[in-house]
């Protein structure tokens, strides 16, 4: 790396907390959106769905092609293809045209993403100095949802909602430029050779998949659309998976995913965001349509769980060096589990912020780092120096499809107790956030249960690292 080891790690951060925030800054950017243009709540709901879907579907492929092309090429290529994407929403005048640049700055944002984490993981080896560097992405991540929803806000209210794409050129073009002069792009595999049929059936597979979760809300969970896209989904996977055990160079060789430590810690990454990520959704809801709060208020209501966990993720690393990182882990489960139950329990039509929101919110906060610096810190342990891209694209791969699914079977939960509640108003409405956040609870139970379960391979069995942090740089 040039430079210092600190500068490149606020760069790759502040990668993370661009990405995150241009979600939430969209959607509170979409009502405002679809009265310029004239669009219908299923048009608005494709302006966030295209985003996720190609992300979701690319950061594996991303992930890998950073590896064989090379980190810093990668990240620079999907920053530069965000800027891009993001000036055609800024100056997109149809819906339709609105939602294929969501979708090209997908595509985008999976490229950076991937190629980031990738980068983190060459910058800093296995040990405490991984864990403060995985503290800043979780310290970045907490406060990008919450810096997101209110940029959304004071921009649309003050310059319009085509500023809030602006932000993201600005902001790209200038991480882009910091990177060509902070980063070394020296990091790419010696292997040589592409899996192109795996890139496809995997990306296809994915991307079907992504299409059918997010999309189910609209079509049903048992509708033909929803039904036929994850079946395609599904089967494209299953050409993956036959295709990766016959070919030499494969996507992604079948003896990294036969890794027990690799497989149950991404599968933890994704039962915590299944859990985490719809409880900001719910709670802004909760805040705006029960309590009545406008939206910037209801995204500043975050504002105390986002300070926790700034707070707290650089403190994780002690944790983990004091407990281990298993403990830790279920610390952070267990605390996820207390507090998404707490929260819903405490859910009430005629509650106040304080009584109902804040306490539980604090728990979060702290539960949020401690559960992601540890899953991702174990999805990566045993990646050797030429599988960073691939390591990063699976745990990314795994968090952003427990996100989508999460909100998706959430969501679901909540819409059907409301419709089935035998109040009416804010009493229904409070009892369907209620449910979502008790099922939401229960998977952060079962991951504190899995927790348990993770063995992580002994330091002498870890692959050597190709660089340290201090010779990384120049």
């Amino acid at each position: 790396m040039k430079g210092s080891a600190k500068a490149a790690l606020a760069l790759l951060a502040s990668t993370q907390l661009l990405l995150i925030m241009d979600t939430a800054i969209v959607n509170v950017a979409l009502p405002s959106i679809g009265e310029d243009l004239g669009s219908g709540s299923a048009g608005l709901s494709w302006v966030a769905n295209a985003y996720l879907i190609t992300f979701g579907g690319l950061l594996l492929l991303g992930g890998r092609a950073a590896d064989l092309l090379g980190h810093r090429r990668l990240f620079v290529a999907g920053l530069a293809l965000l800027a891009a994407a993001s000036a055609a929403g800024g100056l997109a005048h149809t819906s339709g045209a609105l939602v294929a640049a969501r979708a090209v700055q997908g595509v985008g944002a999976a490229l950076a993403a991937a190629a980031a984490f990738a980068l983190l993981l060459i910058l800093f080896p296995p040990g405490p100095a991984r864990h403060k560097a995985l503290g800043a992405f979780a310290a970045m991540g907490g406060l990008g949802g919450v810096l997101g929803t209110v940029l959304g806000g004071v921009l649309t209210d003050l310059l319009g909602w085509r500023s809030t794409f602006w932000l993201n050129v600005l902001v790209g073009l200038v991480l882009g430029v910091l990177a060509l002069r902070l980063l070394d792009d020296g990091t790419r595999s010696a292997e040589r050779g592409f899996d192109a049929g795996g890139a496809l059936a995997v990306t296809g597979g994915l991307g079907l998949i992504a299409y059918a979760l997010v999309g189910a809300g609209e079509a049903g969970w048992t509708g033909g659309r929803t039904l036929a896209a994850g079946g395609a989904g599904a089967l494209l996977l299953v050409v993956f998976a036959v295709l990766e055990a016959r070919i030499a160079r494969p996507l992604v060789p079948p003896a990294v995913l036969r890794r027990p430590a690799l497989r149950l810690a991404n599968a933890l990454s994704a039962l915590a965001q299944t859990a985490l990520f719809p409880m900001f959704f719910l709670v802004s809801l909760y805040l705006q349509s029960v309590l009545g709060h406008s939206p910037l208020i209801g995204g500043l209501g975050l504002l105390p769980l986002s300070a926790v966990v700034v707070l707290t993720a650089p403190q994780s690393g002690r944790l983990i060096a004091r407990l281990g990182l298993r403990s830790t882990m279920t610390l952070g489960f267990g605390l996820l589990f207390a507090g998404t139950a707490w929260l819903g329990l405490a859910l009430a039509a005629d509650g106040t912020f304080f009584s109902t929101v804040l306490a539980p919110s604090l728990v979060l906060g702290v539960a949020l780092p401690l559960v992601m610096v540890t899953t991702n810190a174990a999805a990566t342990a045993d990646a050797s120096p030429e599988e960073t891209g691939l390591a990063s694209g699976l745990v990314n791969t795994s968090q952003q499809f427990g996100s989508v699914l999460g909100l998706a079977v959430l969501v679901a939960v909540a819409t059907t107790v409301t419709d089935a509640s035998a109040g009416a108003g804010a009493a229904a409405e409070t009892a369907g956030f209620r449910a979502a956040l008790l099922v939401g609870a229960a998977l952060a139970g079962l991951a504190a249960l899995l927790s348990t379960r993770l063995r992580l391979p002994a330091p002498a069995d870890l692959p050597a690292p190709r660089e340290r942090a201090g010779d990384a740089l120049k």
